[in-house]
């Protein structure tokens, strides 16, 4: 290679990098704006494995753990085993099970009246448990990757005995069990930057129930790359949430800190 042509290569990847910063900046600008209007903010912190075990089929186990209230609750724990299947090139197809333990919000609604109180429900812990199926289709342009993931995901909450208190019948009551059905569909970019280890990735999420879209989701962030073997992440995500009857979510800026090893 003559010098000149690894001058514009470095020049292009500067450029790149510029870009990158640049755009990290606007967005965490505009997460400090929207978070001084009252949204909350949390912490995602994840762990994983991933064994390759043939040309077409791997597995995956995963566990999390997040805050809320300006991180100050604990929000949920989970952990959950997946399994994927490489269909053809470029084409995926995964199925997953996660046991959520979450920390349910307190409820307290009042009567018609507005004055007189109808049920309460205390804070508590519950298990929830979680069923996916994915496929997702990726193709790469150079350094460039896109990828199309389509996810249809079912929870179920089972019922929790003893939650809710009934003012008129001076009595406390369960917690009815619930399953809902929840359609995710993720568009995500990602970028090879060359002799730079911490690589970019981007996404937006559309979250559909049966009342439409409930919450979308947006997210910027890095990957580190060490020995092939351990991956680290680290990311921001924005979360704009329209009806959730079921997680209690309010729009939030959420800061990630993952680690996968892969073997």
């Amino acid at each position: 290679m003559y010098f000149s042509d690894y001058l514009c290569t470095q020049l292009l990847n500067f450029k790149t990098m510029k870009r990158l910063i640049s755009t990290v900046a606007v967005i965490l600008s505009t997460a400090l704006v929207t978070l001084a209007q009252g949204d909350d903010f949390g912490m995602w912190y994840e762990l994983g494995a991933e064994k390759k075990l043939s040309q077409k089929w791997s597995l995956g186990l995963e566990g999390e753990f997040r805050t809320r209230n300006n991180t100050r609750t604990a929000d949920r724990w989970s952990a959950g085993v997946n399994a994927e299947y490489k269909v053809i090139k470029g084409l995926k197809a995964s199925a997953g099970y996660v046991l959520l333990y979450d920390n349910n919000q307190e409820e307290f609604d009042l009567k018609s009246d507005g004055l007189r109180p109808n049920k309460w429900t205390p804070s508590y812990w519950g298990v929830r448990h979680r069923l996916n199926v994915s496929l997702t289709g990726s193709v790469d342009i150079g350094r460039l990757s896109i990828s199309l993931r389509e996810r249809w995901q079912y929870t179920y909450r089972p019922e929790a005995t003893g939650k809710k208190y009934d003012f008129d019948e001076e009595t406390w009551k369960s917690v009815n069990g619930k399953g809902k059905n929840v359609l995710r569909s993720r568009l995500q970019l990602g970028y090879d930057i060359p002799h730079w280890k911490l690589d970019p990735t981007a996404s937006v999420e559309m979250f559909n129930d049966k009342s439409g879209i409930a919450k979308m989701r947006y997210q910027a962030g890095v990957d580190y790359k060490y020995k092939k073997k351990h991956v680290f992440g680290l990311n921001y995500r924005y979360q704009n949430v329209n009806n959730d009857d079921d997680d209690y979510e309010v729009n939030s800026h959420i800061v990630g800190l993952s680690y996968k090893y892969k073997f």
